[in-house]
């Protein structure tokens, strides 16, 4: 297997904590280069990856022949701009999301991708992970009967005014935050895409959506989720069929928020319970994309599935500005 040597646009802090170890981590990667212009914040991921090349701009990266994927932590605002650079000078991108802050934005995204010929996607680990192919192998193949329900939450608290989730200007909110979760878990799971969203309630602080209630409506089941960066930590998903319950328990911080477990009670009268205690998510997502580069496979998540979210995100705000 060909090792793909990654660069890192910029020491984001989630780069540093999660994505660059994972780079470090994962088979058939190397964490070859990072682009800073304070080599001190550099220090840090030189601790694990003693041989990283430390780029003083962006384009110095881009530029850099022995590079062959990029990871792109920027604030959200910028993730269209740099994903279609990167491709431009050649490279393999994974892109932070939401790696679009519309329904429109891919259609730029998508045309540079084709024409690159090198594979573009968001950085949507949640997909990667075991449980979310499990759970979904178990409601499509019929294991809670007919599915009539979704329910979605996902919440933790961030009032600090400088961070860049609560600035509209960096295209902050905690809809394009953890919205993009609650509503791709559903969309992946199922394999449906929502008809209309009937209600919104936002609530805006700075022009930064803090608090988010929707109703969906989907083919053949209603869907109801919760978002906020100003609640206390809690996450879930419940997919609520005919003849069963599905619950994720801890579907979108596996091994940070609680262990990764999915619990089925069905009108059998039996309760099973399957548990994920060693997966990295952020690891798994590497190597599936360096494979699928190597292979030329599928992508799990590629760009026409990470818009699709984005038109469900559009949906939500238009009903909320209502």
């Amino acid at each position: 297997m060909t090792s793909l040597r990654w660069g890192v646009l910029g020491a984001a802090n989630f780069a540093l904590n999660h994505m660059a170890p994972a780079i470090h981590a994962a088979r058939g990667a190397e964490l070859a280069a990072l682009a800073t212009s304070n080599p001190a914040k550099a220090v840090p991921f030189q601790a694990f990856a003693p041989g990283l090349k430390v780029h003083d701009s962006y384009d110095a990266l881009l530029a850099d022949p022995a590079i062959d994927a990029v990871y792109i932590p920027l604030p959200n605002h910028l993730h269209v701009e740099w994903t279609i650079k990167a491709l431009q000078a050649g490279k393999h991108v994974l892109c932070e999301k939401p790696i679009a802050l519309s329904d429109a934005d891919f259609d730029a995204l998508i045309a540079a991708r084709d024409k690159s010929g090198k594979l573009a996607a968001e950085a949507f680990m949640i997909v990667h992970h075991p449980q979310f192919q499990r759970a979904r192998e178990l409601v499509q193949g019929g294991a809670i009967g007919a599915l009539r329900h979704v329910d979605a939450v996902f919440s933790y608290y961030n009032d600090d005014a400088g961070n860049i989730r609560n600035q509209a200007n960096a295209g902050g909110g905690g809809l394009r935050d953890i919205g993009v979760y609650t509503f791709g878990a559903a969309r992946f799971v199922t394999g449906a895409e929502p008809l209309a969203v009937p209600y919104a309630n936002l609530r805006l602080e700075n022009d930064v959506d803090v608090f988010a209630q929707v109703a969906a409506d989907f083919p053949e089941f209603t869907y109801a989720a919760i978002v906020s960066m100003r609640l206390f930590n809690r996450q879930q998903v419940v997919f609520h069929g005919e003849k069963g319950l599905l619950q994720m328990t801890c579907p979108f911080n596996a091994g940070v928020f609680d262990q990764a477990s999915l619990r089925l009670e069905t009108t059998a009268g039996t309760v099973t319970i399957e548990r994920f205690p060693a997966v990295n998510h952020y690891v798994q997502q590497v190597e599936n994309f360096g494979n699928c580069v190597e292979s030329g496979a599928k992508y799990p998540c590629p760009l026409e599935f990470s818009r699709g979210t984005q038109k469900m995100m559009d949906m939500v705000f238009a009903a909320g500005n209502k």
